[in-house]
Formats: structure tokens, sequence, C-alpha cells
């Protein structure tokens, strides 16, 4: 088949994966659970403040204890692996989409992130609602572990002395944890597949990437359903508690204890450590070449060609 077969990983939560692309999304969900984990200083800030965005929480699912910790904003979250998606798709397929005032409005990134139609060549009367959605993540540690404030200042090029100090930055330091869950709605398992892929292909995350910024996806669980079954919060917090297990294991007791709460318990699935490991696995093996990509670029178009007959009939 062209773009490849599923990949066997997913068949356990092939049900909640949609054939086609469309303009009413159901209630089909994956989470896809993983840990940020930074492997050099990052600055984790607004453009408001130059001081690291936290927030207080309770220390752990354990414990009430108010705690202090980094907050790793869903905007910085989306901003890196939108671009990152859509560079992926253009290293493989001639997309003249650019975000984000210039959107092409019928390719892969805009079919599950979403476009608004604001400038450029395009001639549309319809807008794209987004189908993955981010939430902040809270870092396991706490922020007065992980801060590092760092000066910086300039060297003279004619006399090649060091003036006073610019300016101070304050930093994540190196092996901060972020456990984040991502939510797609509606998706094929071509967009999940090539969204797993930029997961595993972002690495610069947070203000000033020239120098800093390096992060590490890891992911350790994913779990289908008709609904949200957890969110970044409460992943933070239960990990927090079993920091010193083995994440995979500690993961999958997670989504076991999480499934129970949800509203319809029986349409909850997930997979074992040993299932996402296999399953990222299998990712990576998978080309992405232009088969691939064509394929994913066909629902597209068959999704664009049902939004235009609908728009077309309620006129």
């Amino acid at each position: 088949m062209a773009g490849g077969k599923m990949p066997a990983g997913l068949k356990k939560v092939q049900d909640y994966l949609v054939d086609r692309i469309s303009p009413l999304v159901d209630a089909r969900v994956v989470q896809v659970l993983l840990v940020r984990q930074t492997h050099d200083y990052t600055v984790l800030r607004t453009e408001e403040s130059r001081e690291l965005n936290t927030v207080v929480v309770p220390e752990s699912i354990t414990s009430t204890t108010p705690t202090v910790k980094v907050a790793f904003l869903a905007s910085k979250q989306k901003a890196v692996e939108n671009r990152m998606y859509s560079r992926l798709l253009r290293t493989v397929k001639d997309y003249e989409c650019f975000l984000k005032d210039y959107l092409c409005m019928k390719c892969p990134r805009c079919a599950l992130f979403g476009a608004v139609k604001v400038k450029g060549k395009a001639k549309v009367d319809y807008n794209i609602k987004h189908r993955i959605e981010y939430s902040t993540a809270f870092s396991v540690e706490r922020y007065e572990d992980l801060l590092e404030t760092m000066t910086f200042n300039a060297v003279g090029e004619h006399d090649q002395k060091t003036g006073q100090a610019l300016n101070i930055t304050h930093n994540v330091k190196p092996l901060a944890n972020f456990p984040s869950v991502v939510t797609l709605s509606s998706v094929t398992w071509r967009e999940l597949v090539m969204y797993l892929k930029t997961l595993l292909a972002a690495k610069s995350y947070g203000a000033e990437t020239r120098v800093k910024g390096d992060v590490r996806n890891v992911i350790l669980g994913l779990v289908a359903g008709y609904e949200e079954v957890i969110t970044s919060l409460e992943y933070s917090l239960e990990l927090a508690a079993r920091w010193e297990d083995d994440p995979y294991k500690a993961t999958e007791e997670i989504l076991k204890k999480y499934a129970g709460m949800c509203a319809s318990r029986s349409n909850v699935v997930f997979l074992t450590a040993d299932e996402v490991q296999a399953l990222v696995e299998e990712v990576q093996d998978i080309p992405l070449d232009s088969a691939f990509v064509e394929a994913m670029q066909s629902d597209v178009d068959a999704f664009i060609g049902e939004v235009k007959e609908l728009k077309a009939k309620v006129k």
C-alpha cells in the first residue's frame, strides 16, 4: 500500500484512529505521554518577563506540601513541534506553507495543527480547526533545585577587554524533567506516526536556542479512548511520587489507574511499557519518504474536498 502500512504497535489502539480526516471531529482521542528532559541550560520564560515561568503546586500526588516548580508552557512546546512537523514535511515535499501568516490551508501541517486564513495566495473561505492539544508541563524537581542564574557581557573587538555585565539570565539546569501529555483528536495512523517522529526529532526549546535549549523527548506512554484520560499536571504529580521507579513501568501503572476513572472505562486502551518501546522503534524504522508524505497529502486532499462541499451546501 502506498505510504506503507500501519505499525503493528498501533493495532491495539486502531479503533481510536480514523480512516479519513473529517471536518466533523468525533470523540476518539489518543494521548502521548512523554518526559521532556533538558540536556543543556534552557530558558523557559514569557516574553514580558525575564524570570522563569513558575507555579505553586503540590509536591507530588502523595504530598500536599505546596512547592514551587518550573512551568513549561504549552505554547512553548507547540511552537517548536509545529515548526518541526512542517520542516520534516518540507524536506520531503516542496510545500509553500509558511508559519504563521502565510499558511497554504491544504497541507498535512495545516490539517493537524489548524490554520486560519490571514495572508498569502490561497483564496479560501474556510478555517481549519486544530486536532492537537497541548497543556503546560510542570517540572518533577523543585524550582530552587533547577534555577541557575548567569551573567553575560561582551568583549570589545578593538581592545579585547570585557566590559561591565550586560544582563543576567535565569536558566533551567540540565537534566530537569517535565512530564507532558499531548492529545490528538480523530487522527489517522500516519498523522500519529508523523507526530511521534516530530517528538523524536525536535531538540531545541525555549528562548536563546542559538546557544541553549537542548531537550530530549522520551516517549513513555500512549493511551486512547473517547475522552482525555489524564492531564499533564496529574502525570507530573504521579511521576514525582515514583521518580525512582522505571519511568516506563510507572507510566503503565499510572495509566491503569486513570483509565479506571474514565466516563467510559470500557472504551480506554493503553500500551504497556514494553509495547511503547516497541512502537517507538517501529516508528523510527518507518521511512519518511515521498510515498509516506504523498499518502498523508491524499488524506488531506479528500478532507479539503469535503470541507468545500459542506461550505457549498450551507451557502
